[in-house]
C-alpha cells in the first residue's frame, strides 16, 4: 500500500495523483508510510505531538519564523513582514513588528543613556564614568537576556508582550486582545 506524499491518504498502487488532495506523486508513490525515513522500522511513528506544519515552499514553521524574527534585530523583523508566506501570518508579524519595536527603543535608549552619561562625567570631572561603567554592564547584560527570552518564547509558540511595545506590535500585526503567552 503507498501514502500521499502530501496529506497521507492511502493511494491505490501506482497512482500518480491522489484522489483526496489531487497532489502529483511524481515518481510512482512509494509503499512507505508517510514521513519514512529510508531504513526505518514500518509501522512504527513517533508518539509525540504534531509540530506546526511549515509554510509552503520554506520548510520553516511559524514558531521558528518568529523567534528568527528576533535575530537581527529590526533587519530580520523587516526581513520577515516582506517574506510571502509569513507576511499573512499573524503570529510571525506580531513577533517580527515587536522585534522592529523592541530594537528601536533599545537603539533610542542607548543613545539617550550615552548623552546623559556624557553630561554628568562632564559635571562630575569623570567620577560618573567609573560609576557608569558597571551599570552599563548590567544594562547590556539585562537587554541581552530580554533579547533571548524573546526569542524562546517565541520558539515556544507564545506570544509574550513586552509593556508598550507588545501593545503596539500587536495592533501592527492586526491582533485584537490575545492574551500574553497564548499561540496566535
Amino acid at each position: 500500500m503507498s501514502f500521499c506524499q502530501t496529506c497521507g491518504t492511502s493511494l491505490p498502487d501506482g497512482s500518480p495523483a491522489c484522489p483526496a488532495c489531487g497532489a502529483s506523486q511524481g515518481v510512482a508513490a512509494s509503499s512507505a508510510e508517510p514521513g519514512a525515513m529510508p531504513g526505518s522500522v514500518p509501522g512504527t511513528m513517533p508518539s509525540a505531538v504534531p509540530a506546526p506544519l511549515p509554510a509552503a515552499g520554506t520548510g520553516l514553521t511559524p514558531n521558528v519564523a518568529g523567534a528568527l524574527a528576533y535575530l537581527v534585530g529590526a533587519i530580520t523583523g523587516i526581513l520577515f513582514l516582506v517574506i510571502d508566506p509569513f507576511k499573512a501570518d499573524r503570529f510571525v508579524r506580531f513577533h517580527a513588528f515587536q522585534s522592529i519595536f523592541f530594537n528601536l527603543v533599545w537603539i533610542g535608549f542607548w543613545i539617550v543613556w550615552m548623552i546623559v552619561g556624557l553630561m554628568l562625567g562632564a559635571i562630575s570631572h569623570g567620577l560618573f564614568f567609573i560609576i557608569q561603567l558597571p551599570i552599563n554592564l548590567l544594562i547590556t547584560v539585562g537587554g541581552f537576556c530580554l533579547w533571548a527570552y524573546l526569542m524562546y518564547a517565541a520558539y515556544q509558540g507564545k506570544t509574550f508582550k513586552l509593556p508598550v511595545i507588545g501593545a503596539l506590535a500587536a495592533s501592527q500585526a492586526g491582533i485584537a486582545t490575545a492574551g500574553t503567552g497564548q499561540r496566535l
